[in-house]
């Protein structure tokens, strides 16, 4: 601990101790008075003016130290190698010419005052499933009512510069193919643009269940999330707080999704999805009953469960 506790001394300066809390300046807030707590023992801190939490000191150690620091922190925490973090991103600063899609020619927008006849029938499905004038504004939702893509409910992905990089197209109308989507590469942030990265991320399968699960949503779009995806490299670099709620039935994707987080010490909390259908089968207001409830993810009791499974 007092190796720890010199490393975290030497990046935010002197503290006030208070049985096992270190009381330090905040970094965050920079509030002029000493109101970070920080508990080695409990590994986790807080600070008591802007509320900016942690339950792994780790998280500050890596937003505000130099790279000895981190490294050496790592090393305390006998955990992964600075040098394959620092690998993982080393391309993420690399410009990079961004992916962009055309909505289809005949797409009509629902946010419109005034709506077509042909929009009675989008219109009830979106409600059928609770989705609400609100939620058509915030995602930008619309359907086309004829060519390639007609019957089919449209919700487009903006990036950070508000170019369309991707539409989900579903059907209302009953086709075989539930849905059609354009011909070009998943791996992006779906709706980037709305994201805050300060605030807590949830992750979901489908737009769906982004929906439902509210703002700061975002939907993997059924894959899983690797360490070379756009959306995990983001999550990382901007030491996001994560709730992971995925369905019931993906288990062993979501398992493993969190093993990968939990190697570069994101902060995971799990939703319970065991007694639902599915996340987009539910309210908005049940969803975040559930989120309220979620747990954090015990790195060490996790990857413990991990070798009891294997055995």
């Amino acid at each position: 601990m007092e190796e720890k506790l010199k490393i975290v001394t030497d990046i935010l300066g002197s503290y006030r101790r208070v049985g096992n809390e270190h009381l330090y300046h905040c970094p965050y807030c920079g509030h002029h008075k000493k109101k970070m707590s920080v508990n080695f023992v409990l590994n986790a801190f807080k600070c008591w003016v802007c509320d900016t939490r942690g339950k792994n000191i780790f998280r500050m150690v890596r937003k505000f130290g130099n790279y000895e620091q981190r490294q050496k922190y790592l090393e305390l925490q006998g955990r992964l190698d600075l040098t394959e973090f620092d690998d993982l991103f080393k391309e993420i600063n690399e410009e990079e010419v961004q992916q962009t899609v055309e909505l289809p020619k005949e797409f009509i927008s629902l946010c419109n005052k005034r709506l077509p006849a042909t929009s009675q029938r989008p219109l009830a499905y979106l409600k059928s499933r609770g989705i609400t004038k609100r939620e058509i504004q915030l995602w930008k939702i619309g359907y086309c009512n004829e060519g390639r893509y007609s019957g089919r409910i449209i919700i487009p992905s903006f990036n950070n510069n508000g170019d369309c990089n991707y539409f989900i197209a579903r059907s209302f109308v009953g086709h075989k193919r539930k849905y059609l989507n354009p011909p070009c590469g998943r791996n992006i942030i779906f709706n980037e643009l709305m994201i805050d990265w300060a605030e807590p991320i949830t992750i979901v399968e489908g737009v769906f269940d982004a929906i439902v699960a509210g703002e700061n949503s975002i939907p993997i779009l059924g894959s899983t999330l690797r360490t070379e995806s756009k959306l995990f490299q983001a999550l990382a670099i901007n030491d996001a707080q994560v709730y992971m709620a995925l369905d019931a039935d993906a288990k062993k994707k979501c398992n493993y999704m969190i093993q990968s987080m939990l190697k570069y010490d994101m902060e995971i909390f799990k939703v319970d999805t065991s007694l639902i259908e599915d996340v987009g089968s539910i309210t908005t207001e049940h969803f975040k009953k559930l989120k309220d409830a979620a747990e954090l993810v015990d790195s060490d009791f996790f990857f413990f469960k991990k070798l009891l499974n294997a055995i």
